[in-house]
């Protein structure tokens, strides 16, 4: 136990230190080949963010715990908007200007239905991995298209002063996409190795594992960005960065997993993860579009609900494990 532990600590630190390798050297690179900066912010900067759930969850599954890795894609999710989102605009209500977001937001609603969807007759088959796949590579191609046409939104300014503020020449960039990826390889394994062995040790599902620690964990990128964007009152990059990860999540990460490995779902993953996914994500809607307030702005009020929502949510799986 304790070795497992430790490694989930080490995985952690080692996970998070080169996802940040790993999306500094990708937006340096793409800056230098001419990618717009919008892309680079909607796109990069949120795979990038979400490069430790991708990279645990697909090896999860190849490792035969799907589970862990449905867990982490939905809780990453719920991490992003009520505990991130939430303690961000705690911190400093968050104005929302960018048009792009909010095209974004009603997407990735309709993206959680389609994956509620699927998990009606309660498995994620092979063929469903490939549809989210597929439907995310729509997604991508929109994505480029918009930022080739969104030059004059706002994220463009939030991206370039992050790109200004950390110049990176192409040989440097290259070697820490090239790092950032390798470790992120190893840091992913180590981490599913110890969740595994706790949530055996423990006797839970490796689902509730995924829902809250490896979920916390993969979300610390996230967390890190939004914090630091805070400073810089950079906020249209914060939503980006939860936005363009909750595509990703939903998406890539979820899809990729039942790709490798098709899984069984339990009933609760409906009417209780995904649920609460998507009622996240259109509360987050109505705030971004000002229907919760004044001036399209996350007040200070909406951030401590949404983190007394990730609390009271928290709270529950742990008493499932408790029991």
């Amino acid at each position: 136990m304790l070795l497992a532990i430790g490694a989930i600590i080490a995985g952690l630190v080692l996970l998070v230190w080169s996802a940040d390798r790993f999306v500094e050297g990708a937006a340096a690179t793409a800056k230098h080949l001419g990618m717009p900066s919008l892309l680079i912010g909607m796109v990069i900067i949120g795979f990038g963010t979400s490069a430790p759930e991708l990279a645990v969850s697909a090896m999860a599954a190849a490792d035969g715990n799907p589970g862990l890795a449905l867990g982490n894609g939905y809780g990453s999710n719920i991490t992003n908007i009520a505990l991130i989102v939430g303690l961000t605009a705690v911190i400093a209500p968050i104005a929302v200007h960018s048009q792009v977001i909010r095209k974004e937001l009603p997407l990735l609603l309709a993206l959680t239905a389609i994956a509620g969807v699927q998990l009606l007759d309660g498995q994620l088959t092979r063929l469903d991995g490939w549809v989210l796949l597929g439907v995310f590579t729509a997604v991508m191609g929109w994505s480029i298209y918009q930022g080739i046409k969104g030059k004059g939104d706002t994220l463009v300014g939030d991206t370039d002063a992050e790109l200004i503020a950390h110049p990176m020449p192409l040989k440097v960039a290259l070697i820490w996409l090239l790092v950032g990826l390798v470790l992120l390889i190893v840091s992913s394994r180590m981490l599913v190795w110890g969740a595994v062995t706790i949530a055996q040790s423990l006797g839970v599902s490796d689902l509730i594992i995924g829902l809250t620690i490896v979920a916390i964990g993969t979300s610390l990128p996230e967390l890190a960005s939004a914090l630091a964007a805070v400073k810089k009152n950079e906020h249209d990059l914060i939503l980006g960065n939860i936005v363009g990860s909750g595509i990703f999540n939903t998406l890539a990460v979820v899809g990729l997993a039942a790709a490798i490995e098709p899984l069984t779902v339990d009933p609760e993953v409906l009417y209780r993860d995904w649920t609460l996914m998507a009622a996240l994500t259109a509360g987050l809607l109505l705030m971004t579009l000002g229907l919760t307030g004044k001036n399209r702005l996350i007040s200070r009020f909406d951030g401590a609900l949404l983190l007394l929502v990730y609390v009271s949510y928290t709270g529950y799986l742990a008493s499932t494990i408790i029991r």
